[in-house]
């Protein structure tokens, strides 16, 4: 067999962490999910794991996992996400490339990819070499092996960028196709110029450096990846096969490759389901021998190169005029706006080198005090990213500085790594990608920038934001919103920047709406609660207390005193400052607490006043994610009232509502909206019953369908795919129980009436598991003549056609 198939999926999100809680907040944008990551995780990265073939008659006949079986690279930001969140994906992740070494050779599915999706050849040469290290130490934490291939962002490109790559070990990269210049056979002495893409991509080239080192290159089909990418592709899984192996010549003599390489996305999310035609694609080409599929590290040991190339420097695949998307207004957008409106592209990039400079000015002087080799520290700083625990920090910190440090010295060193490691996170590729400066992509990396200044000051004198302000006002905004990047950046980014008061004041605030633990984790800080009083007085709580935070980053640590005065609804005021004598707090905790028991909160606010000075907040300095719960614990009488009155609407125009229907009349929206609210509600709360009550939820059903209402299809599809995986959980614990199966399948049968887009993904996982293992013994009783067994079969037969499952 001298025919070869390869398929890269380049799976990445751009870091979404707020970069001083180290963590993503609540994005209403992903709704009814929490944010973009959990989104996109259950629409593609989950899916892939179990991936769907199905038969002529559109049944699922097995479920696949397309990870072992492809070439992948994982962005690791993105990896370490899904350790955190999404354990069991990332398991799988793991695990299907330890299966991948079983079936290529002993070459693994996974390559990694630079640490953080920068631009490389806009890059200087000391963060290259930090992007590729972090990305190979980041790829050997997580799958334990070191990496034969890695990804570049974009697949932007330059000759420095591969004489990195080559130095540190790496053998191959993927490029577009347009990306190559010339190429020869070796030995040859002839080059043949390559135009418009015409690079043969069947096979891999060497590629000879300025340096005497090499690298192997593999181009990528264009023709293909964008059919997969924009085009109809993946409407058909054999399709997409058979446009795969017609890339290659019907009776090779010599072994040959087609590949394409795609974002991982497009398998789920960019195309819904689309993973499926992935898995039937590989299922198809395997099954009809068609060709042996690969990964690139096996095909390069198998046959190497016969040609060598050149490339056309600062390349990329994704713009047309090279990598002028990242710093110029080329033309390039995704649309929003027409080209020509992306000015704000080059002095945002002009900032954010001038911030860099200053800043490694900055990290140099002040590391010097510790160690002799900045640079270096900073390349082996991965180990501390990847694993943040007190013990790794101070064996970091031991192995790698001979003296014997102070806690503050201890701050300070991992304070300056922080700036530089947020003075790269700036620089993540989809901040100049898209259409506008105030988009969030872009707000995301200047608040990168913000927290690599706030550093900067903390271990210094120098505060750069003043000038870096002042560069993004040459930065014009496309939009009314905002009048140009430092109008963007005084708005949002600042506002959201953190210190440890305003943990602080997130600690006081908090704990007027619920009580906390002495000791608690707020995002990457650990409040430890050492006095607290609470004084309640109708409507009105007075909460006086003292603290002590750190943060698990720096290790930094205060100690504060704060005080809390709510008079009910959303309305309080807090003050934070760092902690007093104790003779003075005393007082202060006496003095405010007589004026409250006399009701004078005007006065109470006066001794805040004093006592804290201008520190200040409000519920507007809450954490998002608990703002919000705070904010919709207070509306909840709100909401109440709100049910009430639309449920009064609803069901004293019943009756006319249902004449208006009848007679094929819309309903007017003052009837309408009473409706949908008053019946979606009732939809949830009957589905989240533990014992649903399965007339009523027919009721309703029908329903919907009378009146012609427009439900929350979000949210039902959200609490219906949690009901029958919780009920398809207790099915596997106890397959046997007929009673459950028939519930399942009514329920089933009546949700896939009221929302087709049902997610039956982990449901059908269950169900396909239960069918392989416990079927053909129930059959076979069945076949005995026993009736319970000839029951079952007769429900799961039921169930299985409702799960799109063929037995």
């Amino acid at each position: 067999m001298n025919k070869y198939v390869c398929i890269h999926g380049h799976f990445y999100q751009p870091p979404r962490e707020n970069p001083w809680l180290e963590d993503i907040e609540l994005q209403d944008a992903a709704y009814p999910y929490h944010d973009w990551n959990k989104k996109i995780t259950e629409e593609c990265y989950r899916q892939n794991v179990s991936s769907r073939i199905l038969g002529s008659d559109k049944k699922i006949i097995d479920i696949v996992n397309n990870y072992p079986r492809i070439s992948f690279d994982f962005g690791p930001t993105l990896l370490s996400w899904l350790k955190k969140q999404a354990p069991e994906v990332y398991e799988n992740i793991i695990q299907s490339d330890r299966k991948s070494l079983e079936f290529f050779s002993g070459h693994g599915s996974a390559i990694a990819q630079s640490y953080n999706h920068i631009i490389m050849p806009l890059a200087n040469t000391r963060d290259k070499h930090t992007q590729v290290i972090w990305g190979i130490r980041d790829f050997e934490y997580h799958f334990g092996r070191k990496p034969e291939g890695m990804w570049l962002s974009e697949t932007a490109v330059d000759l420095e960028t591969l004489e990195v790559l080559a130095e540190h070990n790496i053998k191959f990269t993927i490029l577009a196709p347009h990306q190559a210049r010339r190429a020869r056979k070796i030995g040859s002495k002839q080059w043949q110029n390559i135009e418009h893409s015409k690079i043969d991509t069947t096979m891999p080239y060497l590629c000879q450096l300025p340096s005497g080192r090499n690298i192997n290159l593999f181009f990528y089909n264009g023709q293909v990846a964008h059919d997969v990418s924009y085009g109809n592709l993946l409407e058909n899984g054999e399709t997409f096969a058979r446009n795969l192996t017609g890339l290659l010549p019907k009776n090779p003599r010599e072994a040959h490759l087609a590949h394409i390489a795609t974002d991982g996305e497009t398998y789920g999310h960019h195309h819904r389901h689309t993973d499926m035609a992935l898995a039937y694609c590989l299922h198809y080409i395997e099954s009809n021998n068609l060709a042996k599929i690969t990964v690139y590290g096996e095909y390069l040991e198998k046959f190497g190169h016969t040609h060598e190339v050149e490339i056309h420097e600062n390349t990329s695949w994704s713009c047309s005029h090279g990598i002028e998307r990242w710093k110029s207004n080329c033309g390039c957008c995704s649309g929003r706006y027409a080209s020509g409106k992306q000015k704000w592209r080059g002095p945002l990039r002009e900032a954010m080198d001038w911030l860099r400079d200053r800043l490694a000015l900055v990290y140099e002087k002040n590391m010097a005090n510790y160690i002799c080799d900045p640079w270096e520290l900073r390349n082996k700083y991965i180990s501390v990213i990847n694993d943040r625990s007190i013990e790794n920090i101070n064996n970091f910190l031991k192995n790698h500085i001979k003296n014997e440090l102070e806690h503050k010295a201890k701050i300070a060193i991992l304070k300056l790594l922080e700036m530089e490691r947020n003075a790269l996170l700036m620089y993540t590729s989809c901040g100049w990608f898209f259409d506008d400066i105030g988009g969030i992509e872009t707000i995301q990396i200047m608040q990168y920038a913000c927290r690599a200044m706030q550093l900067a000051r903390e271990i210094s004198t120098n505060d750069f934001e003043s000038g870096f302000k002042k560069m993004l006002e040459k930065a014009p905004s496309n939009t009314k919103e905002f009048t140009n990047g430092r109008h963007c950046y005084e708005t949002i980014v600042q506002p959201a920047s953190i210190d440890l008061n305003r943990v602080g004041a997130h600690l006081a605030i908090s704990s007027i709406f619920e009580e906390y633990p002495t000791e608690t984790d707020i995002y990457c800080y650990t409040a430890k609660t050492r006095t607290y009083e609470r004084i309640d007085a109708g409507i009105q709580t007075l909460a006086i207390g003292r603290a002590s935070l750190q943060s698990h980053v720096t290790l930094e640590e205060v100690f504060i005193d704060f005080a809390v005065l709510y008079f009910g609804d959303h309305n309080l005021i807090a003050a934070v400052n760092n902690k007093m004598p104790d003779g003075k707090f005393t007082t202060m905790q006496k003095n405010l607490k007589d004026a409250f028991a006399k009701g004078d909160t005007t006065e109470v606010m006066r001794l805040m006043n004093i006592s804290f000075g201008k520190n200040s907040y409000s519920l507007w300095h809450l954490f998002k994610d608990e703002q919000r719960r705070i904010l919709y614990e207070l509306l909840e009488t709100t909401w109440q009232e709100i049910e009430a009155s639309f449920r009064h609407i609803y069901e004293h125009n019943y009756t006319i509502m249902q004449v208006m229907r009848g007679m094929h009349i819309p309903l007017p929206k003052a009837l309408s909206a009473p409706a949908e609210f008053i019946i979606n509600q009732d939809l949830c709360n009957i589905i989240q019953d533990e014992d649903t009550n399965l007339d009523r939820l027919q009721a309703l059903v029908d329903e919907v369908g009378r009146l012609s209402l427009q439900l929350d299809e979000a949210t039902l599809i959200f609490v219906s795919t949690h009901k029958i995986n919780s009920l398809m959980y207790k099915l596997e614990n106890s397959p046997k129980d007929i009673n459950l199966l028939e519930t399942i399948k009514k329920i089933v049968k009546i949700l896939l009436a009221l929302t087709p887009g049902l997610d039956l993904q982990a449901a059908q996982n269950t169900f396909f598991s239960i069918c392989k293992n416990k079927y053909p013994e129930m059959k076979g009783k069945a076949d005995e003549g026993l009736e319970t067994a000839k029951k079952w079969v007769e429900h799961f037969k039921n169930l299985a056609h409702y799960m799109d499952v063929k037995i």
